[in-house]
């Protein structure tokens, strides 16, 4: 580039120096064929030039252009441009100089040569390539043939001059062969420039097609990058079915847009591959590299699409399937823990609770289905959380928690009931085995009872059978303690029976068994009491006398008054059941002794010795039988007080033991309040609870002086028992006792801590109010002009500040017992609210907690005291920020004494540059009603909310020098003028821009009522009022031109035919109707389309023409607006 600039420099130095035409003909040859040499090293850097040129365009990435950036070529094309006509100047000169020295026909000669070889030139046949530097490169070539074509132009015109004098005078060889030559020069000549003309058309529709489809390709790539490096940026992440399903939806939108870009991408390829198609394409050009690197591009991004699409479907049914996994396991779980409460308890009944076992299982079979469900869960909980975020996480960790707690309830519960239910099983299969044993013994006597041979008749045999009635007699003894076993059991079981159906069968097995023992033993006394009479019959009086002597003398020590009858309720009850049956015993044998003193009355009427002694043997079992009958009435007696007296002590104790339980309750579980008011009161209870506990004192003594009474005359089975209750009684109530003590010195505690709270709060009053007062007085001081005397105030505040935040402990120690606020669900935390389609480009300003502000205080001492801190800080807030913005707005004054806006200009324009934006781009985000203009507020807050560094006097400033017309709205070319680099006298304006602005400015000056429409299709190619076909527009030597054909037109000239209201001769009605009478007339506004292009133009219909208030701003995806 260096080295052109140099050539450039020493050839306009050379053009520059006096040129003189030869007065001979040698010096006019030799001047010319300096001139041609000239010429060619000329044409071959221009086309070096255009070369540079492609490449300096093609380093400039899509959507890079900025205003302002523009080649460095522009200028060097003007000097060039004015090189090349300055050397087609003395061509011309030269050639009419060597004319004038009579070189017609060698003149002639030259420009058939030159004729002859530019169109084997032109017809020769070139290859065609789709690469869009070879086009421009061949399109560069051909213009500098072009420029060489036209630089000919006078030349035959001079010839066709000197030839046509030369005719008319009659000179020359032969007139005839001297026309047919110039026919033969002119025929040639016209076919030279048709075919540059058709090779120049021809030439720039191909580069026209390349650059259309390097472009889209450009686009697509662009796009594909964009949506890589958005699919790199952003993991995979799964969640809950919500989250998951937002995030495939959003995916979704990406997936739909990769659909609608495969149409483009399609196209795209079949355009390169019908290019393709022609046998003299050149193969291996860059066009066919990008469409190479665009498809394995697309292949990539499209398989990485497809995948997210994949991973996210996935998520979003695992995460579905995991939720209704979730809410169906812990509904049967539920369901199954209402069943299991619905249960009935466990019968005490073998058979009914041999079925409650049998269901147990099939319900511990259920269970164990819920613990594989519950893995599957778990497996499923830990696959969602390794693509999860953090909150979801947390989400599926609570649910998994919570199925896994309801599961070892659930679990809990089964176990607790199947080991109840065995354990019932354990003490009905006892009972009944004994019960059963105990009976089928008894069921085998009474057979054997039943089936006894008769009573004998001789003595021995009697006296056999009394024996082995006695042992039968000794061994149902032993059995009994047995008996008393089972019924115990028995009776223990019915107690604990809770269904009348458990406790009717109990009933009727305690029935059936007492009922047979009772058979048993009557049959066995019967037996004993016909053996002994037998005995007294057969005339062995001193048998039968012994026998019944043996049976007083057993009985009668355990009728003695010294034997204890005193016990708990279930002994006496066993005591009063065992002398039942001995009274019933006792009266059978009064029977035997009647007959007895009968047959020894009879037998003493004789006076012999034996009769005597049987006398004196019959006293003294008579006086014996006296005194067993008196001393079973009288243990009958002592039976019936002692019962009365277990009955007693056994109310006693129940009603005790479930007072203390109760006041147990109240004192070991009681909560104490916070409160002081519901403290007092619960103090109050407390005083209560204490004075029935201490009431209870007199029943524990007369519980422990009944108990003491029972045990002197206990019997030596229920002493344990009734100890056991003494000492049990006196523990419990010892624990109350010391439950009561503990629960008073806590209250105790607590209303000492409220009075010290009382005295704290009643302290940082104080204090509060004292800080209240000094920073009043602060507040009312003017604040100083000066910065170190602000910064002065600014040091005190930060003391007092800090002095505040280690206050702030001890007020919220004091105001801990203060119940937060409940927060409606309908109230959405600003944080969490839903953005809105079109969020606002300022900064919210950050809210600043108040303290305490989520405490509810229940006291008045404790809401003044949050009040007055909230105030107070507060208000010390306000002073700080008070002081800073003061602060801010001194160093604000001292810098904007030194404030020059173009350097403020150029600060902001390479702020804008390195963000990678346009001047368009920030003008429309402060346009948010995209109405095409702003306010100087919005401009102001706009820019103070962004991060570059000014500030609101310089804002201030500036607004008012965008504003140019002071009309308080800034449009957009009031926007671009003062911030375009136009402004700058070293930079230049693009093609684009320059075409931009002057359509811009030829389209506004339309008058009809409903704009011309004119749209931005791409770079450099737009469509005019309602047509459809495509126009590329172009600057050709600082004239802007339309293409019209195969010709090129002036932009003003096309639209004096093309736009209504420039028509000049028209009478078309429709035409009139459609566009210049009022009812055909739209509102005035911005009437936007779509289109397939990124960029558009749009302008306010009531937008002035002056070139300071015409508005053109690019919308995203093709927006058109009328102009």
């Amino acid at each position: 580039m260096q080295g052109l600039f140099e050539w450039l420099k020493s050839a306009e130095l050379r053009s520059t120096e006096e040129f003189m035409v030869g007065t001979d003909l040698e010096s006019v040859k030799e001047q010319l064929c300096d001139l041609k040499e000239f010429k060619r090293e000329l044409y071959q850097k221009k086309i070096e030039i255009e070369s540079l040129n492609h490449r300096f365009v093609c380093r400039l990435s899509p959507g890079s252009e900025r205003p302002g950036s523009v080649s460095p070529l522009c200028d060097f094309r003007m000097r060039w441009d004015s090189l090349e006509s300055e050397t087609v100047n003395r061509q011309h000169q030269l050639e009419c100089a060597l004319l004038g020295l009579g070189q017609f026909q060698n003149t002639l000669d030259e420009l058939h040569t030159w004729l002859s070889r530019t169109a084997d030139q032109l017809q020769g046949s070139q290859p065609i390539s789709i690469d869009l530097q070879t086009c421009e490169i061949e399109l560069a070539k051909h213009k500098v043939l072009r420029n060489d074509v036209m630089s000919h132009v006078r030349t035959v015109e001079s010839l066709n001059q000197a030839g046509r004098g030369l005719l008319e005078v009659g000179l020359g060889d032969s007139p005839h062969g001297l026309q047919s030559r110039l026919e033969q020069l002119n025929e040639s000549w016209e076919f030279v420039r048709c075919e540059t003309e058709r090779r120049q058309l021809e030439l720039e529709n191909r580069q026209s097609q390349v650059q259309d489809v390097t472009m889209e390709i450009q686009d697509l790539l662009q796009w594909l990058e964009n949506t890589d490096l958005r699919l790199s940026s952003s993991k995979t992440m799964w969640g809950m079915p919500d989250s998951a399903s937002e995030r495939l939806s959003a995916h979704l939108e990406l997936c739909n847009e990769t659909e609608s870009k495969l149409h483009a991408f399609t196209d795209v390829k079949n355009a390169v591959h019908r290019m393709l198609e022609s046998s003299d394409v050149v193969q291996g050009s860059s066009t066919e590299h990008s469409l190479s690197i665009l498809e394995q591009k697309w292949a990539s991004v499209y398989s990485k699409v497809q995948e997210r699409k994949a991973k996210l479907t996935e998520g979003l049914g695992l995460a579905k399937e995991f939720h209704s996994n979730v809410q169906e396991l812990l509904t049967k779980m539920s369901k199954c823990e209402e069943s299991i409460g619905l249960l009935p308890s466990p019968s005490l009944v073998l058979d009914t609770v041999c079925s409650q076992l049998q269901d147990h299982r099939t319900l511990l079979n259920e269970v164990s289905c819920y613990d594989e469900k519950k893995t599957t869960v778990e497996n499923t909980g830990c696959r969602l959380n390794e693509l999860s975020r953090k909150e979801d996480c947390d989400l599926i960790h609570n649910l998994i928690m919570t199925v896994q707690d309801r599961y070892k309830k659930l679990q809990q519960r089964t176990s607790d009931r199947g080991r109840m239910l065995e354990e019932v099983k354990k003490s009905a299969k006892r009972f009944r085995e004994s019960w059963r044993l105990l009976l089928d013994w008894m069921t085998e006597v009474e057979q054997t009872l039943d089936t006894h041979k008769e009573i004998a008749v001789s003595h021995e045999e009697i006296k056999q059978q009394l024996t082995e009635q006695k042992e039968f007699q000794k061994l149902l003894r032993s059995k009994r303690p047995m008996y008393e076993a089972t019924l115990k059991s028995g009776r223990s079981l019915h107690e604990r029976a809770k269904t009348s159906h458990d406790r009717q069968h109990l009933e009727n097995l305690l029935a059936e068994l007492k009922d047979t023992w009772d058979t048993i033993s009557g049959k066995s006394m019967e037996r004993q009491h016909k053996l002994e009479e037998a005995l007294l019959f057969s005339g062995r009086f001193t048998d039968a006398l012994q026998a019944l002597n043996d049976w007083l003398y057993r009985a009668e020590p355990q009728l003695a008054e010294d034997v204890p009858v005193g016990g708990d309720k279930d002994l006496v009850n066993n005591l009063i059941d065992k002398h039942k049956a001995f009274q019933k015993e006792l009266g059978k044998r009064a029977g035997c002794i009647k007959t007895l003193k009968r047959s020894v009355r009879d037998l003493t009427r004789s006076s012999t010795a034996d009769a005597h002694w049987l006398q004196e043997q019959m006293d003294e079992l008579g006086g014996r039988w006296e005194a067993v009958c008196k001393l079973s009435v009288s243990k009958q007696d002592r039976l019936e007080a002692s019962h009365q007296q277990a009955e007693k002590f056994d109310g006693l104790v129940h009603s005790f033991m479930e007072r203390l339980t109760e006041a147990e309750r109240v004192l070991k579980y009681g909560v104490i309040p916070e409160e002081e008011e519901i403290l007092l009161a619960f103090r109050k209870q407390h005083e209560e609870s204490v004075s029935s506990l201490q009431s209870q004192a007199v029943e524990l003594q007369n519980i422990q002086c009944l108990g003491e009474e029972i045990l002197a005359s206990c019997h030596p089975d229920s002493v344990i028992t009734i100890k056991s209750w003494i000492s049990v009684t006196k523990t419990r109530y010892e624990e109350v006792q010391t439950w009561a003590q503990q629960q008073g010195q806590k209250i105790h505690g607590s209303l000492a801590v409220l009075e010290a709270e009382r005295e704290e709060v009643q302290r940082l009053l104080d204090w509060i109010s004292s800080a209240q007062e000094a920073l009043n007085l602060r507040d009312q001081e003017p604040l100083p002009e000066a910065t170190e005397q602000n910064l002065e105030l600014i040091e005190q505040h930060t003391v007092f500040m800090d002095e505040l935040d280690k206050k702030f402990p001890e007020v919220e120690h004091a105001t801990k017992s203060c119940k937060l606020k409940s927060i409606p669900k309908q109230l959405v935390s600003p944080s969490k609210r839903p953005l809105t389609k079109r969020r606002s480009t300022l900064k919210l300003q950050p809210v600043v907690p108040v303290p305490l502000e989520h405490l509810d205080p229940q006291t008045p001492e404790l809401s003044q005291l949050v009040g007055q801190w909230q105030r107070l800080w507060l208000q010390a807030v306000a002073r700080q920020s008070r002081l800073q913005q003061h602060q801010q707005t001194l160093k604000e004054m001292e810098e904007f004494a030194h404030f020059d806006f173009n350097m403020w200009r150029k600060r902001y324009m390479m702020w804008i540059s390195h963000l990678k934006s346009r001047i368009l781009d920030v003008f429309r985000c402060i346009d948010r009603d995209q109405d095409g203009r702003i306010s100087q507020k919005e401009l102001i807050d706009y820019v103070l909310a962004s991060k570059f560094p000014t500030n609101s006097l310089e804002m201030n400033a500036v607004a008012t020098i965008f504003d140019v017309n002071s009309d308080g709205f800034i449009d957009y070319y009031e926007f671009v003028s003062a911030l375009h680099p136009s402004r700058d006298p070293y930079r230049k304006t693009l093609d684009a821009d320059q075409i931009n602005e002057e359509v811009s400015r030829q389209v506004s000056q339309c008058n009809c009522p409903r704009r011309f429409e004119v749209e931005q299709i791409s770079a450099n190619r737009y469509r005019f009022g309602d047509s459809q076909q495509l126009r590329m527009v172009r600057i050709l030597r600082s004239t802007l031109m339309v293409r019209v054909g195969g010709g090129w037109t002036a932009l003003d000239e096309f639209l004096v035919k093309n736009d209504p209201c420039r028509v000049k001769g028209r009478t078309n009605m429709k035409i009139k109707e459609k566009y210049l009478s009022p009812a055909g007339s739209r509102a005035k506004g911005l009437t936007v389309s779509r289109s397939n292009s990124s960029l558009s133009l749009y302008s306010s219909a009531s937008a002035p023409t002056s070139p300071m208030t015409r508005k053109l701003v690019i919308f995203g995806q093709g927006a058109t607006v009328t102009f």
